[in-house]
């Protein structure tokens, strides 16, 4: 299994960095459940480590966009990939869940995020976990966004939510990166509240999709149905 540990999360224990982050949403101080942790059969890539996830987080985005276009391969004149997600396990964060799809649709052109109250192509979790917020696959169509308590109090909880989303539609980590970079996730430190992708991480996410989309239409799954 790939995964990315979290080594920020060991320096916390202070109350006083606890009572600082009173603008984070009151809803992430209320008691949280049971310690969440994927099954070892998943991979998964975290929001802030020391190494970049390459392997976990490519594994996540081709099982969301073979999900995603599996279901939309008998649309006609498809142009646009929808991507479907579900958030009832994510009760107190729909806020920022919220933000980051708005972000997302706004920023990239051939694929779309949208709500939907049934299965969707990867859900959002909450809980506490020692990795800190993380994506995770296992390869067949099955996936989820985990959004930890804790780090999304010391970190801006749009940006770790549209970070994680990024993965989602392709995008690695990068953690030496700026803050204007949104894939260098925790990597610029708690004062980074960017949420948006740059110009280079909106032009890799539509060529992504697109590149996926003329996969399809040259093996002539979206042709038209008759």
């Amino acid at each position: 299994m790939n995964r990315s540990r979290i080594g920020l999360l060991a320096t916390l224990g202070s109350a006083a960095l606890v009572a600082s982050l009173a603008a984070a949403p009151s809803a992430l101080a209320a008691p949280a459940p049971e310690t969440v942790k994927p099954t070892s059969a998943y991979a998964t890539s975290a929001y802030a480590g020391s190494a970049e996830d390459q392997a976990a987080n490519r594994q996540f985005f081709d099982a969301v966009m073979k999900s995603a276009l599996k279901k939309q391969a008998e649309k006609p004149g498809i142009q646009v990939v929808t991507v479907t997600y579900n958030t009832s396990r994510a009760p107190s964060f729909r806020s920022q869940i919220a933000q980051s799809t708005q972000i997302w649709n706004s920023s990239v052109s051939n694929v779309k995020l949208q709500e939907t109250s049934s299965t969707g192509n990867f859900q959002y979790r909450e809980g506490n976990d020692s990795r800190g917020s993380y994506a995770s696959t296992d390869g067949h169509g099955r996936g989820y966004i985990f959004l930890d308590y804790r780090q999304n109090q010391q970190y801006n909880s749009t940006r770790v939510t549209a970070h994680e989303t990024g993965h989602v539609l392709g995008l690695p980590d990068h953690y030496s990166g700026p803050c204007s970079e949104l894939m260098s996730g925790g990597g610029p430190g708690t004062s980074c509240t960017n949420a948006y992708p740059n110009a280079q991480e909106r032009s890799r996410v539509n060529q992504l999709w697109a590149n996926g989309l003329a996969t399809l239409k040259d093996k002539g799954v979206l042709t038209k149905v008759r």
